[in-house]
């Protein structure tokens, strides 16, 4: 089981102005999630610079955290790549201001990839917040509570001052078992071939005198004789 304080980074409960938090992530057939993190607000003063994320010290060299300034909001955003389902959970040090707001976890069971979430948005005003999670998995999600935006594409718009649940299920291949099978196709493909080698040498052995050959002469017995000599 792998488990994510994910969107626990965006919000922050004493804002009494609109915000927007957004989380885009798309997960790999590997298990290796890569996305985008939003924390912003609409400023209430000037110089106001919105939410600011900092980037976990043990995810160093992983993030990297830019400005957000878009359609009146200002804050923070996080851009992430190749990261495991482990690495997925420290994010949760992107923001110590809202810890057990979100929880989100992962868990595979053989080939199946469940998504769980619960997002607590009671603190938040009813109004004027935007708040979207969407995830692209990559296979067909086959149960979700969310919005289909594809066969693959899920999406959540969270409602403020509300709890919502987040649920999806995509069934596709643990990447460990895939290498195990890559290698086991290799080992197979090199049998074959050995198999390929006995079986001419056996052909070679039964195959009658070459016609003009001297007397005596078989392939398969000057295959014999290369074989000895070597």
């Amino acid at each position: 089981m792998i488990g994510a304080l994910l969107l626990a980074t965006l919000l922050v409960p004493a804002l009494a102005g609109c915000l927007r938090a957004q989380v885009s992530m798309g997960v790999s057939s590997n298990d290796r999630v890569s996305g985008r993190i939003v924390a912003a607000v609409v400023p209430v003063e000037p110089g106001d610079k919105g939410p600011q994320l900092t980037v976990p010290e043990t995810l160093a060299g992983k993030l990297r955290v830019e400005a957000y300034t878009q359609d009146g909001y200002v804050g923070s955003q996080v851009f992430f790549d190749d990261l495991s389902f482990g690495e997925v959970q420290q994010l949760s040090g992107l923001s110590e201001q809202t810890q057990g707001m979100f929880q989100l976890q992962f868990t595979r069971t053989g080939d199946l990839v469940s998504l769980l979430g619960r997002v607590d948005l009671k603190t938040l005003p009813p109004h004027g917040s935007d708040v979207q999670f969407t995830v692209a998995f990559p296979a067909r999600v086959a149960k979700t509570n969310g919005n289909r935006e594809g066969d693959d594409v899920v999406s959540w718009k969270l409602p403020a001052g509300d709890v919502s649940t987040l649920r999806a299920e995509v069934s596709y291949a643990d990447p460990n078992t895939r290498s195990f099978a890559g290698w086991a196709g290799i080992m197979g493909g090199i049998t074959l071939a050995v198999a390929a080698v006995v079986a001419a040498v056996a052909y070679l052995d039964r195959n009658p005198p070459v016609p003009g050959a001297p007397k005596g002469f078989t392939p398969g017995r000057w295959w014999s004789s290369v074989r000895g000599n070597r």
